[in-house]
């Protein structure tokens, strides 16, 4: 009988876990003398090995990064359990919906803070446009699944994406990568790491992205549509005038320039732009145009006033215009880094993030002007945060710190409205902003009670204050007549809580440790700056809180060829915040935006993940999860009239909540010639969901199979790859949105796409 080899026994038990319900994406990570590499994550504001944190955190290298082909982080939405990406095209520059067990936010108005974090070196993004970072440069991702209320504060309710980019090496060397694709598109970008003194090293990056040939093909126009090009240029300076001292700052400045996103028309029958006007899909899963990768959109407005009224033009006076959008940022990021002992450790963070857009926008995605916009904006934030981290030997160990937060954001809206009055454009003005005050003090401490045994304790205050005004709306109920600049006021408000944590770690081997925790997290109140009415636009809506329980376990086994993770987790949500559209017969658009409390919500779920080495040249990562999410009571007054019923949405499921996720990645390498050949193969599981609140039939996703493929060979220092990603060509919809009855739209993801590349490293040994 042939006997089973060690590697063999280590491949079969690989198998068995997979079989039984595990799947995640990846590459090579192995170590010099074999099995898996140490991940080190800063999850908790610290250093760590991944298998110590006692936390439900997935972390992936830059190797594993590149091996993706992942032009930005909606590509790397399947490294996680229960982890949800999606761009809604409601803007330029990417407009991210993060979700995280069923937790996220998806409306384009910067006033509703996200409810995922994304932070980039050590930096919070704090609106949700711009939060899809391109992977240009990235030295490692991490994604904290489950409140963070504690380390990184309010607004990290469903957990947070923590993104590292590389440090200057302070040796002569870097990289060019240069690329072709489909749709007549072309890449380029670099890095470049020099030293300037002893002391003093910099790296230099840059990129440029070109697609001439858009997505969709546009019915009305006979063009295709959907262009997006893309630049970047970055500078990071790393200064150690000693051991134990660093400063380093970082400076980026990106810009995208192309096509407003292509929005489809989904109407159907109990739709206004159906019934009246005849823009009805010919089946609940299809568009107006039979096809999701066709629009029917035409770009054209009306005269620009510049009045802040409302102005009615004639339809014969429309003007065609492009659908040219821009999207550009400038971010400052300085640190400063003290080891001022052997165990103590000061840290100060200052970060400046700047972004400004301009789109014109064909919400109702008809050849016709129905429902146009105008949507140029502005927003800044600045933060400081100083931590002291005590990591030495000694049984206590602790971080503490402070954190500050200041935000700012307008935007001059200008709707064109074409559907309320016959043969005229309403021109209908909305200026919303802004200002947000945000402190915290936090802290969180391990004591080891004995080899095993580890308690953690910590704690976060948050308090934000809020100023904010709408402005140009119509209001019937105001004598004025609409928002004045300084009417009553702005009006502000403030909102504050403490969001403790308690867990036991318990170390049942060398190679494997339990951990049960129990922490809070808390999204803050605010105010609404799409509304309709003068009251609406002052009245502000409650913060949300969570508290959850999670249940891990993590090991490594098989000389650590194989590591299995997993946790059972329950987060039970008071006042839920949920933005609604809803009908409105003042507003003049016909529809409205508000955000609306759920009393009490519930979601509970099972995630696993594997990584293995089963034998000489194959690399596994792997990973499932399954999610229950559910309202438990959620009644509301959707009318503000005390004489009607109040409508029940306790039944409604979650948006972007599938019950069921996986991942299966596979990597393997072989020598061809003395140089490395090697193969990737990933297949990611998105099952059924919803993409709006309502559950509207006709923007449901069915369950989704994406793979991506890749086959590379690296030739010395020079890397030739080939890869096509979504190659079974699914057009599950990324966003989706019924607007108060009067239309629905949705955007489909980036359809099958294929691509060439050559990668070349320069410098070093």
């Amino acid at each position: 009988m042939r006997q089973t080899t060690p590697r063999l026994n280590r491949l079969a038990l690989a198998i068995a876990i997979a079989a039984g319900g595990t799947a995640i994406p990846a590459a090579f990570a192995q170590d010099s003398a074999g099995g898996l590499e140490e991940i080190l994550v800063t999850a908790r504001k610290r250093e760590e090995n991944i298998q110590d944190v006692a936390i439900a955190v997935t972390a992936l290298s830059q190797t594993e990064i590149d091996r993706t082909f992942a032009r930005d982080l909606k590509d790397l939405a399947s490294m996680a359990p229960n982890l949800v990406i999606d761009d809604t095209s409601q803007g330029p520059g990417g407009v991210a919906a993060i979700y995280i067990r069923g937790v996220g936010v998806a409306d384009v108005e910067k006033s509703f803070d996200p409810a995922v974090g994304v932070v980039i070196d050590q930096v919070f993004i704090g609106a949700n446009t711009g939060a899809i970072l391109k992977s240009l440069d990235i030295g490692r991702i991490e994604v904290l699944r489950g409140p963070q209320g504690t380390q990184f504060g309010r607004n990290t309710i469903g957990g947070v994406i923590n993104v590292e980019r590389t440090k200057p090496t302070g040796e002569f060397g870097g990289k060019i990568r240069a690329g072709y694709g489909d749709y007549d598109t072309y890449n380029v970008e670099g890095l470049v790491n020099f030293p300037v003194t002893d002391t003093l090293a910099a790296k230099l990056t840059a990129s440029k992205r070109e697609q001439q040939e858009g997505y969709y093909d546009n019915i009305t126009t006979g063009d295709d549509d959907g262009r997006e090009d893309y630049e970047q240029f970055g500078v990071n300076l790393l200064w150690s005038p000693n051991d134990a001292l660093e400063f380093e700052y970082t400076y980026n400045y990106e810009n995208t320039d192309q096509d407003t996103p292509p929005l489809l028309n989904t109407g159907q029958q109990r739709h206004l732009f159906c019934s009246a006007f005849g823009y009805c899909s010919p089946s609940l899963d299809s568009t107006i145009t039979g096809d999701r990768y066709k629009v029917a959109r035409k770009a054209i407005r009306p005269p620009k006033f510049s009045d802040p009224t409302i102005n009615a033009t004639g339809v014969d006076q429309l003007q065609d215009t492009t659908f040219d959008a821009n999207f550009n940022t400038d971010t400052h990021i300085v640190e400063m880094r003290w080891d001022m002992s052997e165990d103590y450790r000061f840290d100060a963070i200052y970060g400046h993030w700047n972004s400004s857009e301009v789109v014109f926008t064909d919400w109702d995605g008809t050849p016709d002007l129905l429902y146009h916009t105008d949507r140029p904006g502005n927003w800044d934030q600045d933060s400081v945060e100083l931590r002291i981290t005590n990591s030495g030997d000694d049984a206590f160990s602790w971080t503490a710190g402070v954190f500050f937060w200041q935000s700012s954001f307008d935007i001059k809206l200008r709707s064109y409205i074409g559907f309320a009055v016959p043969d005229v454009i309403l021109d209908i003005p909305q200026y919303g902003f802004q200002d947000t005050d945000s402190r915290a003090a936090f802290f969180e401490g391990d004591y080891a009670v004995t080899d095993k045994l580890t308690i953690t304790v910590g704690g976060r205050y948050s308090k934000d204050e809020k100023t904010s005004a709408a402005r140009g709306v119509v209001d019937t109920s105001n004598p004025v007549g609409g928002f004045a600049p300084g009417l009553n006021g702005d009006p502000s408000d403030n909102w504050s809580e403490f969001t403790p944590k308690v867990g036991v770690k318990y170390q049942l081997t060398d190679d494997s440790m339990a951990y049960l925790t129990w922490s809070n997290g808390y999204r803050a109140g605010g105010f609404n700056t799409r509304v309709s009415s003068y009251s609406e636009a002052v009245t502000p809506y409650d913060q949300e809180t969570v508290e959850s329980y999670e249940l891990g376990y993590k090991s490594s086994w098989a000389d650590n060829t194989l590591r299995f993770n997993a946790d059972v987790f329950l987060m039970k949500y008071d006042d839920k915040q949920e933005e609604l559209h809803l009908p409105d017969t003042l507003s003049g658009t016909g529809q409205k935006t508000v955000v609306a409390n759920a009393s009490t919500t519930e979601m509970k779920g099972v995630e696993l993940e594997i990584q293995a080495d089963p034998m000489e040249g194959l690399y596994l990562r792997a990973n499932a999860a399954w999610l229950d999410a559910s309202y438990d009571e959620f009644i509301f007054d959707d009318d503000g009239n005390p004489a009607t019923p109040l409508v029940d949405y306790s039944n409604l499921d979650f948006r972007r909540a599938p019950e069921w996720t996986a991942n299966l990645d596979a990597t393997y390498e072989w020598d061809v010639g003395g140089n490395t050949m090697w193969a990737r193969v990933a297949w990611h599981y998105l099952g059924e969901h919803e993409t709006n609140f309502d559950n509207s039939p006709e923007l449901h996703n069915d369950a989704q199979n994406l793979i991506d493929a890749s086959i590379n060979y690296d030739y010395g220092k020079t890397r030739f790859s080939l890869f096509g990603r979504n190659l079974t060509d699914e057009d599950g919809y990324m966003i989706g949105y019924d607007v108060a009855s009067i239309w629905s739209y949705a955007a489909a993801r980036p359809p099958r796409t294929w691509g060439i590349e050559v990668t070349h490293e320069f410098g070093g040994e």
